[in-house]
Parts: structure tokens; C-alpha cells; sequence
């Protein structure tokens, strides 16, 4: 069945707007739907799918919409419709457009010049070829230019990796056991999972695989004291809560009032109940300096160039500047030491990215070491024979789609070497208890 003419026009009209780049593409997509409410499900698909597959390929694409007459914002739409949802399927074509998005769709993309086979800005090319070499950084770009697949976290308070699998394929939705994180399931299709009782019951949620790893390697247990220090929307603080068996307490510690309101449902739908968020003004906030030196646990998922996602956010290549990597560089450092000052004698501290630059990661976490004697690193490989995960790595994690088919990821883990003696406490802190209190309101 043929997609009707006008939504090749509604896809032209939005993906115009997106490629301002003035927006993240999910919220400007979001907001188109939610103003023309007689778009159908399959339209909306269609329409999405085409924005992705330009951000994807905007060298490529551009460069033969450009040189292929008509219109070039008409061509793109043609071009990541096609890839979308195929030629046969699009309504509305002239005779000419059928023939030209025959000839350009039948190219070997990877017959073409690095640069444009990338699909990346010049100066991250640039870049990852010095970081990684040519080969190895097209091998990064070809995988971040593939969609990603949907991965699921089963919730084990509510249900188990086999029984949810079984359910999942009653609907019918076919899963497979991701090969490292020992409680996700990969979905290769993209099913509306909101509808499923699976999703309504709390028993699954939406996480990739990388992400699910890094939960496991803070190492949380049973009865302590854990912090998920950026913790945006809750998706590792939710999976930090389930490997606690909901004991202990869990503070989720973000700036934003508006990313912690979208934790309260995932948390009521989760069943947890010892997870405690708190807004903080900043690094420095007085609710942080209460908990000092009393945390068994901290996650610092810092804010960074979200390179890592391009498979699902691929705005982010075009939308990211260079100069913004020097400045997130400041904002990682010092959120990193603030949130060291949590952690006690004996206690880990996990710093973390979604991003694979070197700035953002070995060069955070050595300068941290260098200016923190008091802690010292801990082999990723040695934590990761810890959990039982099946990776291979060096002194940290790093995590590649083309190698390991998640998300770009980056951790490193510290441990606060144990004090000779306890330190006396302030004269003004509050006990305990009461600090934690106070922390959690």
C-alpha cells in the first residue's frame, strides 16, 4: 500500500525545520505530531524514519541532491523516504524522481571517498582518524550510521530474562538474549511496547545494553548507600535500584526538575521503593556536602557530547561543535570532584560518558587520578570479572557498536583507598540518618 503524496510534503516541512539544527530532531519530531494529530501510525513511522536516514547520510545525500536538479530539500526527502519505507512504497513521484532515486539508491555507499562514506563532520573525522586510525574510525562510522536495535532491561523484582522472553513472543515479538548484560533481551523490530502488560506491569524497560553494563559494574549491594549523580530520567538509577533488591538507599542527584519529574512514574511502575531523587543547584549543593564521606557507591554518568548515541541520535554529529568538547571538558572535571567527596573510605566511584573521544574520557579520568591521591583505579577488567560480565578490556571500558553492538560508552572505576583512621566529623553535621533525610528532600 502506497504512502498518499502529502506526507512526503509533511516530511519535506519538518525535516526543513530539523536540519536548522536548533532543536534535538526527537523533540522537534515530537512536537510536529503532536500539532498535525491526523498523521496515522504508519505516516508517523514513515515520516521519522525518513528524518533519520538524512541525519544519517547528510554528506552523502546532499552531495546527489545537490547535483541531481529540482529542488534539494525535495531530493533529500525522496532519498530518506526510499531508504525508509522503498521506492514502490512512496506516492506522488514523477517519472524522473523514480529514475533518479533508482540510480542513486543502487550506489555502493562504501565505494565512496572516506569523507562522504563517514557521514561526518570534518572535524570528527578528523579527529577519530588521529584518535583511531582511518580504518578503524570507518568500521565506527559505518556501524553509527545503522539504526539501532531496541534493547530491553527485564526488571528482576517483577519477572525473569526466560518467562518475559516467553510472553514477549505470545504477542508476537521475537527476542534474543543480549551476550553481556545477563538481564537484556534485543528486539529487532520496533514494536509500540507501551501497550504491552509486560511494559504497563513495570517488568521491562527501554535500555540498551551499554547502558545496562554500566549499571552493573558500580557494583552496587544489598543495604548500602548509592548515588546515581546525573541522574536524568532514571534509566541506570531504576537498574542500580533492582541489583539493590530495593534495600539501602538510593539517591538520584540531577540539576534539572524537569528530568527527575519523568523518574517519579518509571519508579512507581518499577516497584522500587528505596530510591530517593533529589534536585541539586550544582556539584557544590549543600545536600551533596551532608552525604559527604558516608557512600558506598557513586555513578557520575557525566555530561558529554553524546557521540555514542549517534545510532539513535544522529542530530548530535551536525549539532555538536568542536569548541563545546573544551568546555564539557571543565563541567566533567568538576563534577567528578564533586561528586568524589561522597565517596567513603573503601568506597568506588564510577565515571562514565557516552561518548568515545578521548577528551572526554582517559584524559578525565587520569587527570582526576593525578589530582586525587586518595583514590586510586581499579581495572575494568578486574570489575568485570567481578560481575561475571564476559568482556575483554584494558583499565577501562570502552564500549563500540562495531565491536560490541551497543551504544559508544566510556567508565572508569576509582576506589578510595580505605583512612587510617576515622575522620572526626564537622561540629555542625548532622547525624547520619538525619543528613540522609535532609539529602532526600
Amino acid at each position: 500500500m502506497r504512502l498518499p503524496p502529502a506526507i512526503l510534503a509533511n516530511a519535506e516541512e519538518v525535516l526543513r525545520e530539523i536540519l536548522r539544527f536548533s532543536a534535538p530532531a526527537d523533540t522537534t519530531l515530537s512536537r510536529y505530531f503532536k500539532d498535525h494529530p491526523r498523521l496515522g501510525g504508519r505516516e508517523r513511522g514513515a515520516i521519522a524514519e525518513c528524518v533519520y536516514n538524512v541525519l544519517r547520510n547528510k554528506s552523502f545525500f546532499t552531495d546527489f541532491s545537490e547535483a541531481g536538479g529540482g529542488p534539494t530539500m525535495r531530493r533529500l526527502t525522496l532519498l530518506g523516504m526510499a531508504d525508509a519505507v522503498g521506492i514502490e512504497s512512496m506516492g506522488g513521484l514523477s517519472e524522473e524522481e523514480v529514475q533518479w532515486l533508482e540510480r542513486v539508491t543502487q550506489i555502493d555507499r562504501k565505494l565512496m571517498h572516506k569523507s562522504m562514506r563517514s557521514n561526518m563532520p570534518k572535524w570528527l573525522f578528523d579527529k577519530l582518524v588521529e584518535q583511531c586510525g582511518e580504518e578503524e574510525t570507518l568500521l565506527l562510522a559505518d556501524a553509527m550510521n545503522t539504526p539501532a536495535p531496541l534493547d530491553l532491561r527485564v526488571n528482576s523484582l517483577k519477572a525473569n530474562r526466560d518467562d518475559v522472553a516467553a510472553e514477549l513472543a505470545l504477542a508476537p515479538i521475537r527476542s534474543t538474549p543480549t551476550p553481556f548484560a545477563p538481564l537484556g533481551l534485543r528486539i529487532l523490530q520496533k514494536p509500540a511496547l507501551q501497550n504491552l502488560p509486560l511494559f504497563k506491569s513495570g517488568a521491562i524497560e527501554v535500555q540498551d545494553e551499554g547502558s545496562q553494563i554500566l549499571s552493573q559494574i558500580v557494583g552496587a549491594k544489598r543495604g548500602e548507600m548509592v548515588v546515581d549523580f546525573c541522574a536524568g530520567a532514571g534509566g541506570k538509577t531504576l537498574a542500580l535500584g533492582a541489583i539493590m533488591r530495593n534495600t539501602g538507599r538510593l539517591y538520584a542527584f540531577d540539576v534539572s526538575e524537569k528530568r527527575l519529574a519523568k523518574l517519579k512514574p518509571r519508579m512507581a511502575r518499577s516497584g522500587l521503593s528505596n530510591v530517593h531523587p533529589v534536585q541539586i543547584a550544582h556539584e557544590r549543593d549543600a545536600k551533596i556536602k551532608r552525604l559527604a564521606g558516608k557512600i558506598d557507591r557513586v555513578l557520575v554518568d557525566a555530561p558529554c557530547s553524546g557521540l555514542g548515541t549517534l545510532r539513535r541520535n544522529p542530530d548530535v554529529k551536525w549539532r555538536q561543535q568542536p569548541g563545546a568538547i573544551a568546555e564539557l571538558q571543565v563541567k566533567q572535571a568538576a563534577i567528578l570532584d564533586g561528586a568524589a567527596r561522597l565517596v567513603k573510605g573503601g568506597g568506588r566511584l564510577v565515571y562514565a560518558t557516552c561518548s568515545f573521544l578521548n577528551e572526554e574520557n582517559d584524559f578525565i579520568a587520569e587527570q582526576f587520578l593525578a589530582n586525587h591521591p586518595d583514590f586510586e583505579l581499579v581495572p575494568m577488567n578486574k570489575v568485570l570479572a567481578e560481575q561475571k560480565i564476559a568482556l575483554e578490556m584494558g583499565d577501562y571500558l570502552k564500549l563500540l557498536p562495531h565491536k560490541h553492538q551497543t551504544d559508544g560508552f566510556f567508565a572508569a572505576v576509582f576506589e578510595r583507598k580505605p583512612m587510617a583512621k576515622p575522620a572526626k566529623p564537622a561540629k555542625d553535621a548532622a547525624p547520619a540518618d538525619e543528613a540522609a533525610d535532609d539529602a532526600a528532600g
